[in-house]
């Protein structure tokens, strides 16, 4: 039983201080935003560590590799877990809202938002996957380019043979150096998301919902189900019992930390950590975690289908047919790649949802405010589902019987 408490330790202070915080927020109001900046600082901290912590995980992982076959076979293994279980989170939500009717007889006045700027999909493309100087590599908003660029480092890396691996020794020990800072800034992580959750609840906790209530009552309850029901069966499936007692030994501090954090990218440091201890080999965390911090996202793909279905609701518009349905999903992929891994991300796939539809623009703000509200659930189902991912994808790439053989730490 000691040995039990002792595992779950870290996750129990974690969530108390969150806990207490919220507390804190509820007796104080708006005066407990004042321990705001402790809960910024953690923050900051996160998002300081993770673009040199993103080009090291990958770049080392990539660079020693005995083949680029394995590569080939965990990236391929990686798209196919991403492609199918955002297929079946849009499906899950589907079948919510077609029950629900999230909307139906919802009046909400129109407002005309900021003015947004007209991209093209081309200069999207380019956008998200490139930037026009190497400067640009440093920022988290550029980090599937950043991510690109780790992963040709690392392929050049391994490619140049025996010149390559005075490198590749570099890049494997600078990774280990910053997921050591990660262990040093996970210390402060108890005060810093119980101020933030304070000043979080203070602020916005006795705010009226009003007409979005219905959407936001279907959504906290299908994120929930969808996250203890689907990613245990994903652990079962890839790892039997002994995989979803991997998996709930120790998801719940990187859950509570995208939970807090509002931020997949700021999730993946405590991510890697929790990967490590379920046994997933080191080659496939530090390359299906960073992607899946910014490609791969269960909770978004769950929030799009439902400001589909609420968007559909205040415009009296048909949701209802297979053909329907079936352009919602593949919406609901595109929107969930495109957005970052970053709070408030997800304004580029609302865009998206507008234009592929052909709404008029007043729209975007409706669903814009149903993405501020169920923000902290669905980045907590994205965070998670890339661990039970990695746990996937090293099921096809190792084979059934992966957990025995690999080291739990």
């Amino acid at each position: 039983m000691k040995e039990k408490l002792k595992a779950y330790r870290f996750p129990i202070i974690l969530l108390s201080s969150i806990i207490i915080g919220s507390v804190i927020g509820l007796i104080f109001g708006e005066e407990a935003t004042v321990i705001k900046p402790l809960g910024d600082i953690f923050i900051n901290l996160l998002f300081m560590i993770v673009v040199p912590l993103v080009f090291f995980t990958i770049s080392s992982a990539i660079a020693s590799m005995n083949s680029m076959k394995r590569l080939g076979k965990i990236m391929g293994s990686m798209m196919t877990v991403f492609i199918v279980t955002a297929i079946i989170s849009s499906v899950f939500m589907l079948v919510a809202t077609v029950i629900f009717q999230p909307g139906s007889g919802v009046d909400i006045p129109l407002t005309t938002p900021e003015e947004v700027e007209e991209v093209s999909l081309g200069d999207q493309l380019v956008n998200t996957f490139t930037v026009p100087d190497f400067v640009d590599l440093f920022s988290k908003s550029n980090m599937l380019a950043l991510i690109i660029f780790s992963v040709l480092v690392g392929v050049a890396t391994g490619l140049t043979g025996e010149q390559g691996r005075p490198f590749a020794r570099f890049l494997t020990s600078a990774s280990e150096v910053f997921m050591k800072i990660i262990q040093l800034i996970m210390y402060y992580a108890p005060i810093g998301l119980g101020a933030y959750f304070a000043s979080l609840i203070g602020e916005f906790g006795t705010a009226l919902i009003g007409d979005y209530a219905k959407a936001i009552i279907i959504y906290y309850p299908v994120a929930v189900l969808y996250f203890a029901i689907g990613f245990t069966l994903y652990a079962f499936i890839a790892g039997g019992k002994e995989g979803v007692t991997r998996f709930w030994k120790n998801i719940l501090s990187p859950a509570a930390t995208s939970l807090g954090t509002g931020s997949s990218v700021a999730s993946l440091p405590v991510n890697l950590q929790a990967a490590k201890r379920i046994g997933v080999p080191k080659d496939i965390r530090e390359t299906v975690l960073p992607l899946g911090a910014t490609i791969h996202m269960d909770g978004s793909c769950l929030s799009a289908m439902l400001k589909i279905a609420f968007v559909f609701g205040v415009f009296n518009m048909d949701f209802s047919g297979i053909d329907t349905f079936l352009t919602a999903i593949v919406v609901c992929l595109l929107s969930g790649i495109v957005m970052s891994g970053v709070p408030g991300g997800g304004f580029i796939g609302e865009l998206m949802i507008v234009t592929l539809y052909g709404l008029p623009i007043e729209a975007l703000p409706i669903i814009s405010a149903i993405g501020v509200v169920v923000d902290p659930p669905a980045t907590m189902v994205n965070a998670t589902g890339d661990t039970v991912s990695s746990m996937l994808v090293t099921r096809q790439v190792e084979g059934k019987d992966w957990m025995k053989t690999t080291e739990v730490n």
